[in-house]
């Protein structure tokens, strides 16, 4: 049953993951994540300007993500990847979020996916000049994006069943990461088995159909384990 517990909500927004671990979750480069994080510096004629972060850390100091900076990451790869937009105009379209529709972190709710989605990406479309068709192929990809994750009653996320390969618009959920499951780490879906776990004994030399055995799961849920921790 979904989780809507004070405790719940207090574990998602829990820093777990240091920036080079979550860059490897949410398959994004850690340089590239980290400028999502923690800004990003630009020339102008009167001498160096700083953007400010796209994401809010839950722990800025140490750059600690929790699992809902982990969703706002998986979300945002989805419109910086579909077509490199600058992150100025993302910037300025999450802005108009804020101001405009009263969604001062939309990248972590689900009205992505409904009526304000349109209000969004009608604004970030016009920022970046997409074409009608460009805007089409950008909702796609988000809403394969949006698929990954799944919600409570609140429309916050709830769990994020992560791409296993680089590109994945497959339904297939074969991993999942619950911030009450594991501590937060890619368990095998509806099985609680660690991913790094299973790789680690690929890499000591064990048969894949042992491991499977001995986990009472399928041979090809230990490969899907194994392309996950090996494909960052």
């Amino acid at each position: 049953m979904p989780r809507t517990t004070q405790h719940s909500e207090n574990l998602r927004d829990r820093p777990a993951y240091p920036l080079v671990e979550a860059a490897r979750y949410v398959r994004v480069a850690p340089a590239t994540l980290r400028s999502w994080v923690i800004g990003r510096p630009y020339a102008t004629r009167s001498g160096l300007r700083h953007w400010p972060a796209l994401i809010k850390l839950a722990d800025h100091e140490r750059r600690v993500f929790s699992f809902n900076n982990l969703v706002e990451s998986h979300v945002l790869r989805a419109l910086r990847t579909s077509h490199g937009a600058p992150v100025s105009a993302i910037r300025k379209a999450l802005r108009y979020a804020a101001e405009e529709l009263g969604e001062p972190r939309l990248l972590l709710h689900r009205k992505l996916s409904t009526s304000a989605q349109e209000l969004f990406l009608e604004q970030y479309g016009q920022l970046i000049n997409l074409t009608r068709s460009g805007q089409l192929a950008m909702r796609q990809l988000l809403a394969a994006h949006l698929q990954r994750v799944e919600w409570d009653s609140a429309n916050l996320p709830l769990r994020l069943f992560p791409f296993v390969r680089a590109e994945e618009n497959g339904r297939a959920r074969p991993i999942t990461i619950d911030p009450a499951i594991g501590f937060g780490r890619p368990i095998l879906t509806g099985r609680g088995i660690s991913t790094q776990v299973i790789a680690q004994r690929i890499d000591a030399g064990e048969a894949p159909e042992d491991v499977a055995a001995d986990y009472e799961v399928s041979p090809s849920e230990v490969t899907e384990a194994v392309i996950y921790e090996r494909a960052a």
